[in-house]
């Protein structure tokens, strides 16, 4: 069957790999939620980022997601914190203000989806995340990538994270394309490339020093280099 559209994972694969440390992140939210009580900041710092490595536990359980905020939400609940909506969002705002300066698209990101989309290929995203799209969508009209993806879908704002069945659905769905006429491009094995096949689709591997091992997966491709896509995708 021919390919008539290629889905991507965002952190890892169209960008960058950031390696932060996540409690880097938290001290962020920490000092706001710690003005607001009057608690420790670094009590707090620890708190929360507990807190996000149980929440991503969760998720790769139960395939299950959720959003920063409620992250953040959950925790003051469990810290018998009054955290109003604006700190909430005051917070979140400080989070993405520090990884925004670690967040990079791949050079050849650009020139790589402009000749899919010059080929006649649909594109879409497809990211595991807790961030709101908001977040997604700065640093990828910044970018210059926005407008490229047809379909931008992140599983903060759907029911199941990849490598659940439902996620590639729900993408594939807002395409408009069968799963045996797409191909999945992403950085994890598992969660990009095994949850793909399962449900009928070419899954690319593109590996980088970040990247979990690759086990008993089998790639229907491998690329180094996101403009060798192109050449790949002709082949099948």
């Amino acid at each position: 069957m021919a390919i008539q559209a290629v889905i991507f994972d965002w952190g890892g694969t169209i960008s960058e790999y950031a390696q932060l440390e996540l409690i880097d992140m938290w001290r962020l939210a920490a000092a706001h939620l710690s003005r607001a009580s009057g608690r420790d900041e670094a009590e707090l710092t620890q708190q929360l980022l507990d807190a996000e490595l149980r929440y991503w536990d969760g998720v790769r359980v139960s395939q299950h997601t959720g959003t920063l905020g409620d992250i953040l939400a959950a925790e003051s609940r469990a810290l018998g914190l009054d955290v109003t909506e604006a700190v909430v969002q005051e917070a979140a705002q400080k989070h993405l203000d520090a990884w925004t300066p670690h967040i990079v698209h791949h050079a050849d990101a650009v020139s790589t989806l402009s000749a899919l989309r010059a080929a006649g290929m649909k594109l879409g995203l497809l990211s595991n995340t807790h961030w709101p799209r908001a977040f997604h969508e700065h640093f990828l009209e910044r970018d210059g990538l926005r407008d490229l993806l047809d379909v931008r879908a992140y599983t903060s704002h759907m029911s199941h994270s990849k490598p659940h069945a439902e996620a590639f659905r729900h993408v594939l769905s807002a395409l408009g394309v069968a799963p045996e006429n797409a191909v999945m491009v992403g950085d994890r094995p598992i969660d990009d490339v095994w949850g793909a096949q399962q449900v009928g689709m070419r899954g690319v591997w593109r590996p980088h020093s970040g990247s979990p091992p690759i086990g008993d997966v089998k790639p229907d491709a491998v690329i180094q280099e996101l403009s060798e896509l192109p050449s790949v995708i002709s082949r099948f």
